[in-house]
């Protein structure tokens, strides 16, 4: 990923919040006839791995072994970006469009975990994960359902882990340009419904001392 300086993301909280905020990732891989992914949802199971699963009859188990390299891609919020929403167009018209998003890239070694209490301990903690944010106190809960289906459908899944080596992230949130323009997204933004996109201005202002 290209990341000008300007554009990189260093905040450790933001990444963290990311990832958990949009979890479903693009695991890229390679294998014999080239580069493929596969989209799936990962959690965070301590500070330095990825956890989720696959379908149990997924090409992909035969094709890695344990200890190969993937990419792991989390797409936050993104948005075109319009000259007409900068005030100095009028002042020079030296604007083109443009697009601002958030992505963090995680590299790691994946690792395939085997039997049925890898299984159920994967599914347990990405269950309690999204129910929890999902439903609160009413979360579901595996034990809601009967344990013969819940033992057939962990049979049909295999459970990884992601060994974290390195992350990458980047924030193109209109950072290279002036206060009046920098303000004026912030408002397209809110006006379009990108809170996430316009939050992170925000706190990019705080971070430095209120002034772009």
């Amino acid at each position: 990923m290209h990341i000008p300086e300007i554009f990189a993301e260093y905040d450790s909280t933001e990444i963290v919040r990311l990832i958990s905020a949009h979890p479903l990732a693009s695991i890229i891989y390679s294998e014999a006839s080239g580069l493929d992914a596969e989209h799936v949802p990962l959690i965070f199971d301590g500070v330095d791995r990825l956890i989720g699963h696959f379908a149990a009859n997924n090409a992909i188990i035969k094709t890695l072994k344990n200890g190969d390299a993937v990419l792991a891609i989390f797409s936050g919020e993104d948005s075109y970006i319009s000259p007409n929403w900068y005030p100095t167009k009028t002042q020079h018209h030296q604007h083109v469009p443009t697009w601002n998003f958030q992505k963090v890239h995680v590299y790691g070694k994946l690792n395939f975990l085997s039997g049925e209490k890898s299984a159920r301990a994967v599914v347990g903690k990405l269950t309690k994960s999204f129910e929890i944010l999902t439903n609160g106190k009413s979360a579901w809960k595996m034990s809601d359902a009967p344990a013969e289906y819940i033992d057939e459908m962990l049979s049909k899944i295999t459970p990884f882990e992601i060994e974290i080596d390195r992350v990458t992230a980047k924030s193109k949130v209109s950072q290279n340009r002036g206060v009046e323009d920098f303000q004026s997204v912030i408002s397209a933004m809110e006006s379009t419904g990108r809170l996430e996109l316009s939050d992170r201005m925000k706190r990019f202002i705080d971070t430095t001392s209120g002034t772009k």
